[in-house]
């Protein structure tokens, strides 16, 4: 199945991009917008819209396959690419990328991901490119097998036809109150996220913080259906080393302090320090990791600043550097390298969470839905945007509607032998 032309189109992200370094050095909030000047790169202020490119692929039957390429919310933080820019995306992308794409084969997704992103002049493409290309690349396999793009990346990858549904997490925005009723109401998995990113709401020695934990478990048991028991997992965007410092052994116990708080759920702690570089985020957070397992807690660390592509993740999984790592996938660059990261947490024992973005697109979300499911990822974010029903309906609807085509599957596959 060949390329014949390549369309281009600028588009919103489904949130905004913020200045995390200048929340972290305390920028106040005047309604939705942050007050105070940008610090990193690229930022005109703290809070922008998120922009994103879809590229279209033409194939040689003239069916258009496409995909979405943007940044994350805290673009240039956390050793992440620079803040994402429309214009010199697309005249990178035309210039370099699309005379590849006119000389592949698009119905082997895997060769055409390899030829497409091949380095140019020593250095990676931007991850947005080679994420967006990516999932438009699917597409065409899945066309060309006339399959699903869950069934394409099981294929490539010599992995069984899924059965097995993905938890669903959602992420609550600073709506909290009123975004934790919805989650609870709609009985999702994994809850809430919590978007712990100031000092104003960890608060001091991260009473803030705890109260929350505990008003959300409270609120469980106060609304939910019976049986209803979700994990409960925070961001906390490396406020416990901000607030508390980056001894490993106190980070530790005030981990244990917030599992304790609500012995009945499993806890999940995300980014609970920066360490400065991805080396030190191993080795400091191998400690964490080896101290809350000695003590048999109920709680989780979840590594995502610092662990950004697959070779980043492979350094965390074999290090036993984490519970569960968030593959955020912009930032991971190729989807093929998404599912890649999965079966690379799996082979160390090591949780995997498809993650990404709340500045994603309706089909960045219906992309990763396939690998999540193909890959049989331990959990998987409702996205785009902060809305929480909107994420949840494209994502949960996506893999409702996959894994129904992969019943049906599996039984003409029956039926046939």
């Amino acid at each position: 199945m060949r390329i014949k032309d390549v369309l281009f189109t600028p588009g919103n992200g489904a949130f905004f991009y913020d200045d995390q370094a200048a929340i972290r050095a305390g920028a106040g909030q005047d309604g939705f917008i942050y007050v105070g000047e940008p610090l990193l790169p690229g930022f005109r202020s703290i809070r922008i819209p998120a922009a994103s490119v879809s590229i279209g692929l033409i194939l040689e039957d003239d069916t258009v396959v496409w995909g979405d390429m943007m940044g994350v919310q805290y673009s240039g933080a956390g050793g992440r690419d620079p803040l994402f820019e429309t214009a010199s995306i697309i005249d990178l992308a035309s210039k370099v990328v699309v005379p590849r794409l006119r000389k592949i084969d698009s119905s082997h997704f895997l060769d055409a991901c390899s030829e497409a992103f091949a380095f140019v002049g020593g250095e990676r493409l931007p991850l947005s490119v080679e994420y967006g290309v990516s999932q438009a690349l699917l597409g065409a396999a899945a066309h060309a097998a006339r399959s699903t793009m869950a069934e394409v990346v099981c294929a490539e990858l010599s992995l069984p036809l899924p059965n097995r549904r993905v938890p669903i997490y959602a992420q609550s925005g600073d709506a909290r109150e009123i975004n934790v009723d919805k989650m609870i109401l709609k009985a999702v998995d994994v809850l809430p996220h919590g978007l712990i990113n100031s000092r104003s709401k960890f608060g001091v020695e991260g009473e803030t913080f705890l109260d929350f934990v505990n008003w959300v478990a409270q609120r469980v048991k106060q609304i939910g259906q019976p049986g209803y028991h979700p994990v409960l997992h925070f961001d906390v965007y490396g406020w416990i080393g901000m607030e508390i410092g980056l001894d490993v052994q106190r980070i530790a116990d005030f981990i244990s302090k917030v599992a304790d708080a609500v012995p009945e759920f499993t806890v999940n702690i995300e980014s609970p320090a920066d360490f400065g570089s991805t080396p030190a985020q191993v080795d400091n957070y191998a400690q964490i990791v080896s101290i809350l397992d000695a003590r048999a807690s109920h709680a989780r660390i979840v590594v995502d600043e610092r662990c950004n592509t697959l070779e980043d993740v492979r350094l965390f999984a074999e290090a036993k550097a984490t519970h569960l790592v968030q593959i955020k996938t912009p930032d991971v660059g190729s989807i093929a390298d998404s599912a890649r990261a999965v079966l690379l947490c799996k082979e160390n024992n090591v949780g995997a969470y498809v993650g990404g973005s709340c500045s994603e697109t309706d089909l960045s979300a219906r992309a990763t839905v396939h690998v999540s499911v193909a890959t049989q990822a331990d959990m998987m974010l409702a996205k785009p945007g902060m809305g929480v029903d909107e994420g949840l309906s494209i994502v949960g609807n996506e893999q409702n509607r996959l894994l129904a085509m992969l019943d049906r599957r599996r039984a003409q596959n029956l039926k046939a032998a």
